[in-house]
């Protein structure tokens, strides 16, 4: 596996990186995975070389930071050998400090966070959306006295406009090193101004459903992509015909469809590490394999001819 440096930092991680949104109480949703279901998947990550995994405080409730906490010290001898990745913004609780990205409530997640992943401190940090109702002043302040404290390493940021991202660094002491957009095959809207953006800044593109929400998933969808109500709000009919090119690509190469959708997102100008979502161990190796596909020309252009311009989706 190839590790490669996230942005302009020094920070080197996994030209692959593991989302854990999967990982909770099956008994609340289908396709969440336990951890000893997903044992087996962490493992064969670490395995193939895998070493970035990225959580969120509010995933399953905080079920996943936990689940991933332990299958990390379990799978890693020592702590400097991964990357962790978590984040802020969603509601954790009822109250009306529970959310959002004020200096109080980033104080109180961040060491709810380090309890639940059972760490001293996270790598990289990253704020899950834009808050609208705190001035962003506040939000990089806060931010930054992390950082000097050391209970995080690096910040980043995820799916919002360029307008504001640029607002955001404009303002900022400790600035963002990455950004975490939606960005796949079927929306390349970020591809306008937000990718370019982070191209000159020097910082570094980790795209979150590099898949669809298995759309480009082929024969292996999962339970996860068939119960996805997210994932039918994101992608319409009008997507069909980008999915039967990257069928037809993968057909004409004898591989796994997913495995042409991530070779063409890893070949992308400024993509670090595409963080995939598995609820599968062969979901890991196709990921893995898809990192030594190179495609050529023609067949990149076959991919994104059928592509039509998108709404601004998954900034919410």
């Amino acid at each position: 596996m190839e590790h490669v440096r996230l942005g302009r930092t020094g920070l080197k991680v996994s030209r692959l990186c593991l989302g854990m949104m999967s990982f909770g109480d099956p008994a609340k949703v289908p396709w969440h995975l336990d951890e000893e279901a997903g044992a087996p998947i962490v493992r064969r990550a670490v395995e193939a070389g895998v070493t970035f995994f990225d959580t969120a405080d509010m995933y399953d409730g905080g079920a996943s930071e936990e689940i991933t906490g332990r299958l990390l010290r379990r799978f890693f001898a020592r702590r400097d050998d991964y990357v962790l990745a978590t984040k802020v913004y969603f509601p954790v609780g009822d109250g009306p400090n529970d959310r959002g990205l004020s200096r109080k409530h980033i104080r109180s997640a961040i060491e709810a966070s380090l309890r639940r992943l059972g760490t001293d401190h996270v790598d990289l940090y990253q704020i899950h959306r834009w808050d609208r109702e705190t001035p962003i002043e506040e939000t990089m302040d806060a931010l930054g006295e992390l950082v000097r404290e050391g209970k995080v390493r690096y910040l980043g940021a995820s799916s919002m406009y360029a307008w504001q991202f640029a607002k955001a660094q404009h303002v900022a002491t400790t600035k963002f090193v990455s950004m975490q957009p939606h960005y796949n095959l079927l929306y390349r809207e970020e591809e306008r101004e937000m990718i370019p953006l982070c191209l000159d800044q020097g910082v570094g593109v980790i795209p979150w459903s590099p898949l669809a929400r298995g759309r480009l998933a082929g024969k292996r969808a999962t339970t996860r992509s068939e119960n996805d109500r997210l994932a039918a709000m994101l992608y319409t009919e009008a997507d069909d015909a980008v999915v039967a090119a990257a069928e037809e690509v993968a057909a004409a190469r004898g591989l796994p469809v997913a495995q042409i959708a991530l070779a063409w997102l890893m070949s992308r100008p400024g993509v670090t590490a595409p963080i995939v979502g598995a609820t599968r161990a062969d979901h890991v190796d196709d990921a893995v394999a898809a990192a030594e596909v190179k495609l050529d020309e023609d067949e990149v252009a076959r991919l994104e001819a059928p592509y039509r311009p998108h709404p601004v989706l998954g900034h919410d």
